[in-house]
């Protein structure tokens, strides 16, 4: 009974966790595409993108093992992969011209 418990409590704790790093992440993109579309920045266009595939990879992972019901490990895979292309793209924009 407290395994069961304790799965829901994790559960609930991924759900609230995603959900702010879609607030949060979406935000960031939100206003690194208002930035570029105002100077036309290619590094702040790179930079809104790789934030952009962070928060899909976190949005990703999370509703792939919670609602698809493929294993944690799989979640944090897709989530790892999106996190790693996210961050080389934001290295990129550090260098853009």
């Amino acid at each position: 009974m407290v395994h069961t418990t304790t799965s829901a409590s994790i559960a609930t704790g991924i759900i609230v966790m995603k959900t702010g790093i879609l607030v949060l992440g979406g935000l960031i993109t939100y206003f690194s595409l208002k930035a570029y579309r105002n100077t036309g920045s290619s590094a702040l266009r790179a930079l809104a993108i790789g934030f952009g595939i962070i928060t899909l990879g976190a949005l990703l992972g999370g509703t792939f093992d919670l609602i698809l019901g493929v294993s944690l490990a799989v979640g944090l895979l897709i989530d790892a992969i999106l996190t790693f292309v996210g961050l080389a793209v934001i290295t990129y924009s550090l260098y853009a011209d």
